[in-house]
C-alpha cells in the first residue's frame, strides 16, 4: 500500500489537471465535460481499467482523504468531487487556481482611466457586452471601424452577421425558397405565369434598406444606454491605452481599464494571381448592384453552400468548386446529403479541384473572367469562364496590426485568434469575444451571449461562464440543416462505436405531397450513449425550417435529455417535427429508414 500511495501523490504532484475516474461513472464523465468545454487537458486514471484497481483506489482515498469518484487534482491540490468542481468553476477558484482567471478582474480601480470599459469592435457581441456593462452605471465606449474589402466595400455598425452575414443572408436564401413556393403553388391551385422573373436590383436594395435600418438602430441603442461610440480604427500604444485614428484622419488618444475585443473574422483570399483583383467575397455579395450571372464559388464551407443555394435559386448558373469534403466540421453524412440535394436544384459541383488563376477576358458589364484550375484526382489544368468570382475558404481574425503581438497577447499563428480562458487573453485586462477566440463557436448568439456574461462578471459580480458546449446551429442550404451537439464521426470517436446508438429516418414534409417532391429527401438522426442510458449527444435535422426544430430541441440537450425523453414526448401532427418523437429505426439494425407514410 506504502507504494501505491507514493504513486498517487507522485501523480498529483507531476500533473496539472488529473481526475481519479472510473469509466462508466456518469458524474466522472460530467468532470471530464466541464474541462473539455474550457479546453483544458486533463489526465484521467481510470480505475475500473486498471489490474490493480480497488487496491489503487484504497490508496487514493488514503492520500485525498475522499473516496467517491470522481477525485479532481489541479496543480497538487485536492479540489475534490464533481460538485467541489462545479462550484470551484462557477465562483472563478478553479481559474484563479489554474492561473486563467480572476473573478474580480486584474485592474482595480478603473476611475484613473476614460473608460471603466472600451470595447473594440461593434459587432453583435461587441455591443451587447457594451450595453450590459453600462447596465452597471460604466463608462464604456465602443470603438468600431470597418475597412474596406479589396472591391471597396464597406458597411455600418454592426459588424459581419447584420451587414454582410446572418441577416442578408437569411433575406436571400428566403427570396430562393419563394421562388420554389411559386412553382409549388400550381400543385395547390394556383394560376401562375410561366413567365415568373426574379429582380436582383429590387432584391438588394430591399435587403441593404433594411440593413441600414438596423445600423442607426444599434447606434440609437448605444446613445439610449450612455456608451460613447466612436468610429475610428484603433491602434494599441500598451495594454491601457489606444491610439485611434477617424476617417477624417484625425488622431486621439484613449485609457481604459478593461479592453474587450470583438474585431471579428473578414475573408480570405486564395495565394492566386487575380484572386483580389477580380474575385469576391461575402463581404461584397450582398450588396452587388450589377447581376452576378455565371457564378463560380471557390469552397465548401456553410457560407459557399448558402450563397450557392440563393444564387441558384433565384436564377443564376451557379457553380462550387470544392477542394475536398463539404462542411468540414459538420455530419459528413448529412453533408453529402446537402451536396446531393443542391446538385438537383441546379448547382454544378466540379470537385475535387482548387483555382489556380484568375484573368479578366472583358470589363463589364456584364465582365468576363477566365478561371484555370487544376482538377486534383488527374493533375488536369482546365479553365472556364465566369461572370462573378466568389471566395469562401474560410476566414482570418481582425486582430492584426493594431499592437496586440508587442503587449504579448497570445494567438493561434494560422488564423490570428485569440488563446484565451473564460474569455480571458495572456494579458490579464485585455478580453475576448465571439468569433475571434480560437476553438469557440463561430456564431452570433455565441458572442451575445459571451458579451453579456463577461460585462457581468468584470462589473456584476456574478460568476456565470458562457457554455460552449451542445450550441445549436443551422446551415441555411436550400435544404436547411440544423444540428446540435456531436457529429456522428466525433460521437464515435469520443465514445466509441460499440457506446453509439443512431437513430434515424428519412421524412416528407406533407406540403411536399401534393408538388410530388421526392419523399426521401429530408433526413434527421438522433445519436445516443447507450453507456449513459441513451442520453442524446446529436441531433441532425435536414429538412425545411430546420432552424425553427432545432432550436427548440437545444433546450432538450441542456436539459440532458435521453432517448426515454423524446420517446415520452408526444408530437405535434402533421409537423416534420414529430418524427423525431418517433424514431424507432436504427443504424446498428440495417433496416431502411425510407419514410412509409403518414
Amino acid at each position: 500500500m506504502a507504494d501505491l500511495k507514493d504513486e498517487v501523490t507522485s501523480l498529483i504532484g507531476a500533473t496539472r489537471v488529473l481526475i481519479f475516474s472510473e469509466s462508466w461513472c456518469d458524474r466522472c464523465k460530467k468532470v471530464k465535460e466541464l474541462f473539455e468545454s474550457l479546453n483544458i487537458e486533463y489526465k484521467a486514471v481510470e480505475l475500473d481499467q486498471m489490474e490493480n484497481g480497488a487496491a489503487f483506489h484504497d490508496a487514493v482515498a488514503d492520500v485525498v482523504k475522499q473516496r467517491p469518484l470522481p477525485v479532481v487534482c489541479v496543480l497538487g491540490n485536492v479540489v475534490g468531487g464533481l460538485d467541489e468542481t462545479l462550484a470551484a468553476h462557477a465562483d472563478g477558484r478553479l481559474g484563479a487556481l489554474l492561473g486563467t482567471f480572476s473573478q474580480n478582474g486584474p485592474v482595480g480601480d478603473t476611475s484613473v482611466y476614460d473608460y471603466d470599459l472600451l470595447v473594440v469592435g461593434g459587432g453583435s457581441g461587441g455591443l451587447a457586452c457594451s450595453k450590459a456593462a453600462a447596465g452597471f452605471g460604466k463608462r464604456v465606449a465602443v470603438l468600431d471601424f470597418v475597412k474596406p474589402s479589396p472591391q471597396g466595400t464597406s458597411w455600418g455598425l454592426g459588424g459581419t452577421c447584420v451587414n454582410v452575414g446572418c441577416i442578408p443572408k437569411k433575406l436571400m436564401h428566403q427570396a430562393s425558397l419563394l421562388g420554389r413556393s411559386i412553382q409549388d403553388a400550381k400543385a395547390f391551385g394556383w394560376q401562375v405565369s410561366e413567365d415568373v422573373q426574379h429582380k436582383w436590383d429590387v432584391l438588394v436594395e430591399a435587403v441593404q434598406n433594411h440593413v441600414k435600418s438596423l445600423n442607426w438602430g444599434y447606434r440609437v441603442s448605444l446613445q439610449d444606454k450612455d456608451v460613447k461610440y466612436l468610429n475610428a480604427f484603433g491602434e494599441f500604444v500598451d495594454q491601457h491605452t489606444v491610439k485611434t485614428v477617424n476617417r477624417r484622419g484625425k488622431e486621439s488618444t484613449i485609457t481604459f481599464g478593461y479592453v474587450v475585443l470583438a474585431t471579428g473574422m473578414r475573408p480570405k483570399y486564395p495565394e492566386i494571381p487575380g484572386a483580389k483583383e477580380f474575385g469576391i467575397t461575402s463581404d461584397d455579395l450582398f450588396s452587388m448592384k450589377t447581376l452576378p450571372g455565371k457564378t463560380l464559388i471557390v469552397g465548401a464551407s456553410y457560407v459557399a453552400l448558402e450563397c450557392a443555394g440563393f444564387l441558384a435559386g433565384v436564377g443564376f448558373d451557379t457553380t462550387c468548386m470544392v477542394r475536398s469534403i463539404l462542411l468540414r466540421g459538420f455530419d459528413q453524412q448529412i453533408a453529402e446529403k446537402i451536396g446531393s440535394h443542391m446538385a438537383t436544384e441546379g448547382v454544378r459541383f466540379i470537385r475535387p479541384a482548387v483555382p489556380t488563376k484568375v484573368e479578366l477576358v472583358e470589363d463589364g458589364p456584364p465582365r468576363r473572367l477566365r478561371v484555370e484550375f487544376k482538377l486534383l484526382e488527374t493533375g488536369e489544368i482546365k479553365t472556364e469562364e465566369f461572370n462573378t468570382v466568389m471566395f469562401a475558404i474560410g476566414r482570418d481574425a481582425c486582430t492584426q496590426g493594431i499592437g496586440l503581438e508587442q503587449l504579448g497577447v497570445k494567438m493561434n499563428p494560422k488564423n490570428g485568434q485569440l488563446l484565451s480562458t473564460y474569455e480571458q487573453t495572456s494579458v490579464p485586462n485585455i478580453y475576448g469575444i465571439g468569433d475571434v477566440l480560437n476553438g469557440k463557436p463561430e456564431l452570433t448568439p455565441v458572442a451575445i451571449q459571451a458579451g453579456k456574461l463577461l460585462a457581468r462578471r468584470l462589473f456584476g459580480n456574478e460568476t456565470t461562464m458562457c457554455d460552449y458546449v451542445n450550441v445549436p446551429t443551422t446551415v441555411f442550404t436550400p435544404l436547411e440543416y440544423g444540428c446540435v451537439g456531436l457529429s456522428e464521426e466525433d460521437a464515435i470517436s469520443l465514445k466509441g462505436e460499440e457506446n453509439i446508438e443512431v437513430y434515424h429516418t428519412a421524412f416528407q414534409p406533407l406540403e411536399w405531397t401534393l408538388p410530388h417532391h421526392d419523399e426521401n429527401t429530408c433526413y434527421m438522426k438522433l445519436i445516443c450513449d447507450k453507456s449513459d442510458d441513451e442520453r442524446a449527444i446529436g441531433l441532425h435535422v435536414l429538412g425545411p425550417n430546420a432552424g425553427e426544430i432545432t432550436q427548440g430541441y437545444g433546450v432538450a440537450f441542456k436539459c440532458g435529455a435521453t432517448k426515454k425523453d423524446f420517446d415520452a414526448t408526444i408530437g405535434i401532427h402533421p409537423t416534420c417535427s414529430e418524427s423525431m418523437t418517433t424514431l424507432t429505426i436504427t443504424k446498428r439494425s440495417g433496416t431502411d429508414p425510407s419514410t412509409q407514410g403518414c
